[in-house]
């Protein structure tokens, strides 16, 4: 006989507590459209009704900009009486914050309606439902991260980012350095600590390396067999990187082009899809060959234009893309390529996979993790063609095809009937007004650049 839900998890909680007697607060988290981590903090005595009855929110979590304001063009604020929704644990996220002075845990939670079923506009939801299509096809979904960041000064220069002072030899990083083992020891108690924090929240994260830019990093996460446990993952070392880097008096930032001139903050993932038997159906000797990744990547390929304001959600993201910067610009493929959208990594025949190289790391992970998984579905379903793969330099032989700003990108969103199929209308309409919106503001606002080319010259 099984053992009910609610059992295991307040087993789950009582064990955590015997395990943490000195935890006094306890985190409740829930990622809104943009990523931006959310919720409510309860003394540990609270943590049994929590996972007995679960929390109230307002719908309108789901409903906010960048700056936390509910767009009411959604729909989900005033029009419903800003009325609250439920929220319940997500088993295996409760853990220790291993930066705060004050004993405190953290729990992942996700939202429903009050009679049970999961609410639409909860990006995790908008995922789940994606996933459910390849579960009727008896296929589970390999995924993992590759998440890149800045490590900034807490002071800024007239609003503006710089790198942090070096703890070991007290100067600012110039150069870019990729991969250079030197300037991991620069900051090396900083990025230990996120590595050894990971690791005791249980974020599979197995490696940092240098990236592209001075005090730029990037964290590589573990492949795991569960893309939404992938996503609560990415969520989380993000929180994680964010709160450690405060401990070394230093700030951070994933906005995907902080500083212009120099790389922006990409978010990989990588994708592999197994059969009923565990194998990888995109396993092969040579990677051209096999129908099941051809018809992966060609439906990506085919969707990609449609998925770009999930990718790159905000003003900003537009900016990252260039070819020295490594940031495809076309509806392209290779093997090993790093030039293009869709990279088919070399290795063993076995450990063939998808690495989708567009998302800037300033998208929500869920929402970067659906779209890509849907126009793989889309082509697996459809046997769609990539076309050749490209050799060499993609920007050479590709003129720039994908949206290059959020306008373009969102129309490209709401018109897709494709993309329809698999997000839910309803919440693309959520998700194109709180954008549009965001969009509308920083086109009435007036840049400093503006007033120095115009206010006295013409």
């Amino acid at each position: 006989m099984s053992v009910p839900l609610r059992t295991v998890q307040l087993n789950e909680a009582n064990a955590f507590l015997k395990k943490y007697p000195e935890v006094l607060y306890v985190d409740l988290l829930i990622a809104d459209m943009n990523g931006v981590v959310r919720g409510k903090r309860i003394e540990r005595t609270s943590l049994h009704k929590v996972y007995e009855k679960g929390i109230n929110l307002p719908a309108s979590l789901f409903a906010l900009d960048i700056n936390g304001s509910t767009v009411e063009s959604t729909g989900l604020g005033l029009d419903i009486g800003d009325s609250d929704r439920i929220c319940y644990p997500i088993p295996d996220t409760l853990s220790i914050e291993p930066w705060q002075k004050r004993p405190t845990a953290q729990l992942l939670m996700t939202m429903h309606e009050l009679e049970g079923q999961p609410f639409f506009a909860d990006p995790r939801e908008v995922l789940a439902n994606v996933v459910r299509k390849f579960d009727e096809l008896g296929l589970t979904i390999c995924a993992a991260f590759e998440l890149e960041f800045y490590l900034i000064d807490q002071d800024n220069v007239n609003g503006r980012p710089q790198s942090p002072r070096s703890p070991v030899s007290g100067k600012r990083p110039v150069s870019t350095q990729v991969y250079l083992i030197d300037d991991l020891d620069e900051y090396v108690d900083c990025l230990q600590d996120i590595l050894e924090g990971a690791k005791e929240q249980g974020i599979p994260a197995d490696a940092i390396v240098k990236e592209s830019a001075p005090a730029q990093f990037e964290v590589n996460l573990h492949h795991v067999n569960d893309p939404i446990k992938a996503c609560d993952y990415a969520v989380l070392l993000k929180r994680l990187v964010k709160n450690i880097a405060y401990d070394h008096e230093m700030d951070t930032t994933f906005m995907a082009k902080p500083y212009p001139g120099q790389a922006g903050n990409g978010l990989h993932v990588h994708i592999s899809i197994l059969d009923k038997e565990g194998n990888n159906i995109f396993a092969s000797e040579d990677p051209e060959q096999n129908a099941a990744l051809r018809h992966a990547i060609g439906g990506v390929l085919e969707t990609l234009p449609a998925q770009m304001a999930f990718l790159c959600p905000n003003v900003n993201s537009y900016r990252r893309f260039g070819a020295q910067f490594y940031v495809p610009n076309s509806p392209s493929w290779g093997i090993d390529n790093r030039t293009v959208a869709v990279r088919v990594p070399t290795g063993s025949a076995d450990s063939v996979r998808i690495e989708h190289r567009v998302a800037g790391a300033d998208a929500n992970p869920y929402l970067l993790m659906a779209s890509v998984l849907a126009g793989i579905h889309h082509g697996l379903t459809n046997k769609i063609e990539p076309g050749p793969p490209v050799e060499g330099n993609s920007y050479e032989q590709n003129e720039q095809s994908l949206p290059n700003n959020l306008r373009d990108a969102l129309r490209e969103l709401d018109d897709s009937e494709v993309m329809a199929k698999y997000i839910d209308p309803l919440y693309i309409d959520v998700f194109v007004a709180c954008k549009e919106s965001e969009l509308a503001e920083f086109e009435n606002s007036i840049s400093d650049l503006e007033y120095n080319w115009y206010l006295h010259t013409v």
